[in-house]
Parts: C-alpha cells; sequence; structure tokens
C-alpha cells in the first residue's frame, strides 16, 4: 500500500499540550481502505490522542492527516463525515433508538422515506429490529452499545472511529459485540481505526494492529506477525503472555540462531536472534505454551530441569509455574489431558523447547 491509495494517512503527526512533552511523536501511518486498524496500547501511550486527533477533537501541534488524499486538519469534526462509536455510548437518553438513528440522517437533510428505509436497515444488520420505540434507559448495555454502532453505520460513511466501545460491558458480553463487530466490519467493508488497551480485544478483530508506547509506534502488523514475531521487548510483554531472561548474546550459530548466556552465567540458551549483538545483553522471549513438560523430543535445542512452585486449574489448561535457571515465575499452559495429572508442587520436571520459538531481542536503554 502506497500513501498515493491509502485511505488515511498521518504524515509526521505530533501531539503536544504543553509545548515541551510529546503526547504523540512524528507519526506515520498509512491505512487501507476497508481495513480494520487497532490502535492499542496502555493508558497515556498516544492511542486515543491519535483517534481524537484523526476525529477531529483535538488539534495537531506539527504534521497532517489527509483522507482520501485530502488533508483535513482545518476542516471542522462535523464535516469530516466520520462515524464515532464511544465507551459511554453517548446516545440521547430523551429519544427513542428510532430517533437516535434518524438524527444524524435529518442532519444529512434525506427524506423522511429515506431515512425509515435506512434506520431500518441498520437495526436489522444490528439485531435490534422492535426496538424503535424503546429508550436507552429501557435497554440493556449490549443493546445500548448496538444502538450506539447503529448509529455510526447509518448515514454509511467511509470510516468509523471506536474508541474503547465495549469497555463497559461484562466480559462474555464484551466478547460477543467483539465477533459482531467483526462481522459488521467484514460486511460492510467500512474502514474502522479502534482504539483499546485489551490486546485480547485487538488479536480478535483487527486486520492490522499498531502498539503504541510512549506515543511511538513499536510495531505495525497483522495479529499473528505481531504474536510471533514481536521485533522487542515492549510488544513481546504487551501481546500476549510472555517468559523473559535476561542475558549476554555470546555467539552467532548461523544467519539465524544465537547462544545467550544467562542466569549469571549458569546456562546457556539457543535462541532466534531478532535484535541483538555478540556481547550485549539481550531479552528473551518465550511464550508459555511453546514449552514442553517431560520428555523432550531430539531435535528440541534447548534442554533444562525445571521445579513446579503452582499449578492452576484454568479449565482447557492448566497453568504451571516453576523455577528455572533463576526465574521464578516461568510459565507454562499445559493442554488439560489426563496424562499430565501426575505434575505435583514441589517436583523437578524436565522442560524444553524450541530455539526458533524463542527470541533474542533488544534490552531498552531503561
Amino acid at each position: 500500500m502506497t500513501e498515493e491509495n491509502a485511505h488515511i494517512v498521518f504524515d509526521q503527526v505530533q501531539k503536544s499540550y504543553d509545548g515541551k512533552t510529546l503526547i504523540v511523536e512524528g507519526l506515520s501511518l498509512s491505512i487501507a481502505k476497508g481495513e480494520f486498524l487497532t490502535l492499542l496500547g496502555p493508558s497515556g501511550s498516544g492511542k486515543t490522542t491519535s483517534l481524537m486527533m484523526l476525529a477531529g477533537f483535538e488539534t495537531l501541534t506539527s504534521g497532517e492527516i489527509y483522507i482520501n488524499n485530502q488533508p483535513i486538519s482545518s476542516i471542522p469534526p462535523h464535516k469530516r463525515g466520520i462515524g464515532m462509536v464511544f465507551q459511554n455510548y453517548a446516545l440521547f437518553p430523551h429519544m427513542t433508538v428510532q430517533e437516535n438513528l434518524a438524527f444524524p440522517l435529518e442532519v444529512r437533510k434525506l427524506s423522511p422515506d429515506e431515512i425509515t428505509r435506512k434506520v431500518a436497515r441498520t437495526l436489522d444488520m444490528v439485531r435490534l429490529s422492535g426496538f424503535e420505540n424503546r429508550r436507552p434507559a429501557q435497554l440493556s448495555g449490549g443493546q445500548q452499545q448496538r444502538v450506539a454502532v447503529a448509529r455510526a453505520l447509518v448515514f454509511d460513511p467511509s470510516l468509523v472511529l471506536m474508541d474503547e466501545p465495549l469497555g463497559a460491558l461484562d466480559k462474555n458480553l464484551r466478547e460477543q459485540m467483539q465477533f459482531e463487530l467483526k462481522h459488521i466490519h467484514e460486511e460492510l467493508g467500512v474502514t474502522v481505526v479502534y482504539v483499546t488497551h485489551d490486546q485480547g480485544e485487538a488479536l480478535t478483530m483487527s486486520n492490522r494492529i499498531a502498539v503504541f508506547n510512549e506515543g511511538v509506534i513499536q510495531q505495525l502488523a497483522a495479529p499473528n506477525t505481531l504474536y510471533e514475531k514481536p521485533e522487542n521487548a515492549f510488544v513481546a510483554q504487551f501481546i500476549g503472555e510472555n517468559n523473559r531472561f535476561v542475558g549476554t548474546v555470546e555467539a552467532g550459530l548461523d544467519n539465524e540462531l544465537c547462544r545467550v548466556r544467562i542466569g549469571g552465567g549458569q546456562a546457556d540458551v539457543t535462541a532466534l536472534r531478532v535484535r541483538a549483538e555478540n556481547n550485549e545483553a539481550t531479552i528473551l522471549s518465550l511464550r508459555p505454551e511453546r514449552v514442553q513438560i517431560g520428555k523432550p523430543e531430539a531435535t528440541v535445542e534447548n534442554h533444562f530441569d525445571g521445579v513446579i512452585r503452582e499449578l492452576i486449574y484454568m479449565g482447557d489448561h492448566i497453568r504451571v509455574r516453576l523455577s528455572l535457571l533463576g526465574v521464578e515465575d516461568f510459565i507454562v499452559k499445559v493442554p488439560n489431558k489426563s496424562h499430565h495429572t501426575d505434575m505435583q508442587v514441589g517436583k523437578t520436571v524436565p522442560l524444553s523447547w524450541a530455539a526458533t520459538d524463542c527470541r533474542a531481542l533488544d534490552c531498552p536503554a531503561n
């Protein structure tokens, strides 16, 4: 995708509230038409500020944002033609569902017949046909969120922005709504820019994810790439669960692998070299589900013994906490199968993992 054919382009966008500290720093980002892009990161990372600048609710300190190759920084929010969905729903409490959805169409001066048709079609899409005459207070949280989504879509925008829209929902309803939003996006092909701090939500719904930290995108990639191939220690730790070892790169074994001395020099781990140089500190990243407990396969490079400290029953898997190579909270996720019932706290067990599942990343300067 080039900037010329992108739907949205952030070009060296910066935002500061006090003229000193940059909340968003040098943001350059291209978003394709019809893409579901999630801005993911912890509180204060710049993701919501970036969304609000796109919406027009925050001004840019410098840089420019383009929609369909047109600069928009001088265009007021109500003239950008963008649908918005907020965490608090932002529905008009004195209006019925029908009236809430009709409002943005009336502002655009559509005919009464066209308004009726569009409202009915959109309510059917979010499975709320028959709720036209209810007011928001007469709806559940999930139903109110569906109305908010419907209102953002009813005028057929090419771009919809969503700011933590599922944050107020309980876990089961939140997961259900994730799939519903994903399917609505697939059906309509509208461009969605979505903000969340929930990495599971981002992995479920997105075509691509931009991971923010301290106002800078740390990595921009498809969900599976972010999880399987994090480029730095922050992304590895923020996306999914992750075991970490701090060590020193001793030598390269071939074009891809390296040997890392860890645990105060007590052991060597073979790992995939990502961003790590010989004789420099590195952080090893290893997913809990990639570790095998029990007799290892002969082809696996890393073999160690660990002591079980805790067993936690999680339903579909057993979460095993072990001490290993100086790390007291090394985690392994074991599928819940009967042949693992002999695990006991205090027992020493063999552990193994492939070198390609263990990524040698650069150490943060701080």
